[in-house]
């Protein structure tokens, strides 16, 4: 098929009342805007910040911690009915382990367990306390006994109510008195709160290194400031309108950590690329207004992709039917509007005001040196061009090695070992284990029609995964439910416990659904199985649109999503190597649990998506813009690199340096998180962006952006060159 004839871009001559900036486009008027409207922007901004900001202190207490759950789920149906009919008798009530080597009727053990129902009921959030049951919530040795505190409140609540009662609940042990809270909230509550402290830490040290490597990728010490300033006045907006938005609806903690973390990275990307392309405008014109207006003309635009792109992949994960991710999408993307907005609106006023000033403060090495295309990436352009495959098939073949190891790839909910061993959940569930028996902490609930109440037990009795089964409750209201529970015969993380709970969904009567706090984590991994492949396809299909949009040619857009996907396999493949199988467990300072996080496929997906696409639209725009001005193949590859390949590089230095800093956290969850985005960014930006694509551009040529007539035509006329 004949290259359709390049046509050499010009600017549209602006009518004469509009005046020049009237053919910068949206961004490029923007940029082009008055001493006036720079300072209402100015002004609005710190509106906004203070106003929000007023509430971003009530953050990290404000948000729920429950939501991990498949809505509409048979065990999400079994808490429920628990909850209404069997006094709060649910999997988020609360457990109260009281262990002593003492008799439980030894009347010092009595009077904890008085303190502790007292203090049990003075609780709003707490339904029925119903005292330790011989044979049921007594040990057979007759140590360790159970209070059991209902759910008198939603999850939300609940865990909120074990926040507030694990420590004074604990406070009662003493002389040979252990006294600790357990169950599914109390556990939720110990994982936020660790996981939490963790990424705080983690954060703040992840700011001083990133400003070290701003100042070094600059070095100017006003324009290093410019992205964390930028990036905080997004953050706090952010966090307070988290706040707020956890009045419509509950609003997972994992929100604001996510958030925080993304926004840090994502808004120093923007932030970098903007200022990068700033000094270079200002070093070329000498005015700082028509400086600005070519950034957001050109830099702007490809800005503005990029946050579409990473709202995108986010939004998908909104199809999961789990209040936690659709909450810890919305969330991040919440933040990454705060970010981009500040990105294209505040910044560019800021930077119009600084004008020579972003200069301030230059390091000595760099003083008298001219802001414009780098002199490095310009050689290794022209390296890359003329020896393609000396370099891609190594980038290439390392990536697939990486990737493939994800065919074997395993996921599951986490287990108990993801809290302290210190911690209240864990403390209690050891206890439990040790007197019970090791699938006590993971006892099933059946609730059935009392009429079938009697087969369903047998059926229970009679199955070889089923350890015991506790005498029936009939529901006291009168409705006409039993309430059965069995204990397994394995830990509640043993893989074997699922397939338990599919035989007894098969051969208990019609009517009984099975639940419990473990069946819900079953329930949960089930759906995000079957989600995942539909959440993957809507990112691809979606970001291969927004390419097609943004670069109005099929194949650049083609070799961008895919070099894309390779990137994210390559991640997974390294991340199973590491937290499943082992590798290194032990310098990172973790046990494996031999599997990934249920949770990982799809939510490190969309972000690893989201953040690969980031640096795809910064090397494509540049390479785009170039063949607009040039209408030449290799001086789009080469001026791409020479024009955003150190912008890549440093941006990927911030984000490895963020993103690794979680890898230093105790608790497995951000570690996991951390060591995947990282090793993420690092493949992308070191072997794919700045090796692979350009590498696939030199060898399709001018065939990269060939664009078929009717395709031009259907398309809106976006292009990145500025006249």
């Amino acid at each position: 098929m004949p290259l359709a004839k390049h046509r050499t871009p010009t600017a549209d001559p602006a009518p004469p009342t509009l005046g020049r900036e009237a053919a910068y486009g949206l961004l490029g008027r923007l940029g082009a805007w008055s001493a006036a409207h720079l300072r209402l922007v100015a002004v609005l901004w710190l509106a906004l910040v203070a106003g929000l900001g007023a509430f971003a202190p009530q953050v990290t207490s404000a948000l729920a911690g429950a939501g991990w759950q498949a809505n509409g789920s048979e065990s999400v149906h079994v808490r429920e009915l628990a909850q209404q009919h069997f006094g709060g008798n649910a999997s988020s009530a609360l457990q109260v382990v009281v262990s002593s080597d003492r008799p439980v009727d030894d009347p010092a053990v009595r009077q904890v367990l008085t303190d502790a129902t007292a203090r049990l009921k003075a609780d709003s959030r707490i339904a029925d306390v119903v005292p330790p049951q011989p044979g049921m919530t007594i040990s057979p040795d007759g140590r360790t006994a159970i209070l059991l505190a209902g759910a008198g409140a939603d999850t939300n609540d609940m865990v909120r109510a074990a926040d507030d009662l694990k420590g004074p609940l604990a406070d009662l042990s003493h002389d040979g008195i252990t006294v600790a809270a357990t169950g599914a909230s109390v556990l939720w509550s110990d994982f936020n709160t660790a996981n939490h402290d963790a990424m705080m830490k983690s954060e703040m040290l992840s700011w001083p290194v990133t400003l070290a490597i701003l100042v070094l990728a600059f070095g100017s010490l006003v324009a290093a400031g410019l992205p964390l300033l930028l990036t905080m006045a997004g953050l706090a907006a952010s966090a307070g309108a988290l706040v707020l938005l956890n009045h419509l609806t509950p609003t997972s903690i994992w929100a604001m950590n996510f958030a925080m973390m993304f926004a840090l990275a994502l808004g120093i990307d923007y932030a970098l690329f903007l200022v990068v392309r700033f000094r270079a405008a200002l070093a070329k014109h000498g005015d700082a207004r028509r400086a600005v207006a070519e950034t957001m003309d050109t830099a702007g635009k490809a800005v503005a992709l990029s946050g579409a792109t990473v709202l995108v992949s986010l939004s998908a994960v909104t199809l999961v039917p789990s209040p936690a991710f659709r909450s810890m999408a919305v969330g991040i993307m919440l933040a990454v509007v705060f970010v981009l907005a500040a990105t294209l609106t505040l910044l560019p006023a800021v930077l119009g005001k600084l004008g020579r000033r972003v200069n301030a403060g230059s390091l000595p090495w760099t003083r008298g040196k001219t802001a414009g295309p780098s002199p490095r990436f310009t050689a290794w352009g022209e390296r890359l061009w003329a020896h393609p495959l000396r370099y891609g098939i190594p980038a290439l073949a390392i990536l697939v090695a990486l990737a493939a190891p994800v065919i074997g790839l395993r996921t599951s909910m986490p287990s108990i070992s993801v809290v302290p061993e210190d911690s209240s959940a864990r403390v209690g569930y050891t206890a439990v284990q040790q007197a019970f028996g090791p699938g006590a902490p993971g006892a099933l609930q059946i609730i059935t029609p009392t009429a079938q109440a009697a087969p369903t037990a047998a059926a229970l009795a009679g199955d070889p995964g089923i350890a015991g089964v506790m005498p029936g409750q009939n529901a006291p209201d009168g409705s006409g439910y039993t309430l059965l529970q069995a204990v397994p015969k394995v830990d509640p993380s043993d893989p074997a416990l699922e397939g338990t709970v599919d035989r007894l969904r098969d051969t208990l009567p019609d009517e009984a659904l099975v639940g419990g706090a473990a069946v819900e984590n079953l329930d949960l991994q089930s759906l995000l199985d079957s989600k995942t492949p539909l959440v993957m396809g809507v990112i691809l299909a979606l970001g291969f649109v927004l390419l097609i949009v943004a670069l109005q040619a099929p194949l650049v857009a083609l070799l961008g999503t895919v070099t894309s996907l390779l990137a994210t396999a390559a991640a997974f493949g390294a991340a199973r190597l590491i937290f499943q199988d082992g590798h290194g467990a032990g310098l990172l300072g973790f046990t494996p649990q031999g599997f990934l996080d249920g949770w990982a496929p799809v939510f490190f997906f969309a972000m690893i998506f989201a953040i690969a696409m980031d640096y795809t639209v910064f090397l494509l725009a540049a390479a785009k813009e170039q063949y607009e001005l040039t209408g030449d193949a290799r001086k789009a590859t080469v001026g791409a690199l020479a024009h955003s390949g150190r912008v890549i590089f440093a941006a990927a230095a911030v984000m490895v340096a963020v993103f690794f800093t979680f890898a230093l956290s105790g608790p497995l969850p951000p570690k996991e998180m951390g060591i995947v985005l990282g090793l993420a960014v690092l493949l992308d930006a070191a072997l794919v962006r700045l090796v692979l694509l350009p590498v696939l551009l030199r060898l399709t040529g001018r065939a990269a952006w060939w664009s078929p007539a009717w395709l031009r035509r259907v398309l809106p006329d976006v292009r990145f060159s500025h006249d």
